[in-house]
């Protein structure tokens, strides 16, 4: 078991390999009901929840850039790192999840 895991509050799961993502790119993947977003943002692989928060749109096909996905249905802003929203019309945050990467894949803490 991993230092930072703690199975009473969630568990990691493997989200696909990390050479599956390209420097300012996403994907999505599912775990038990869940749309997560997985980017690759400087060389940094960090995950929000899947679906904007101001309409139902996949971020994993938003433009990523800086930090930063812009939602493709309206164009809202998100920062990656924190789940705040920085432009209209997203006015929720996202959700955002531990990322680590062991043997050349991306794992995300889901919470129970």
């Amino acid at each position: 078991m991993a230092k930072d895991q703690d199975l009473s509050r969630g568990i990691w799961v493997k989200a696909m390999a990390a050479s599956e993502l390209e420097p300012d790119d996403a994907d999505r993947f599912d775990y038990e009901g869940q749309c997560i977003a997985v980017y690759n943002v400087d060389n940094e692989y960090l995950a929000t929840g899947g679906i904007c928060s101001h309409e139902h749109a996949f971020l994993s096909e938003g433009y990523v850039a800086d930090g930063t996905v812009e939602c493709p249905l309206h164009q809202g802003i998100f920062n990656i790192r924190t789940g705040r929203p920085l432009s209209p019309p997203v006015t929720i945050a996202l959700k955002t999840f531990k990322t680590k990467v062991e043997e050349g894949h991306i794992y995300v803490f889901v919470e129970n």
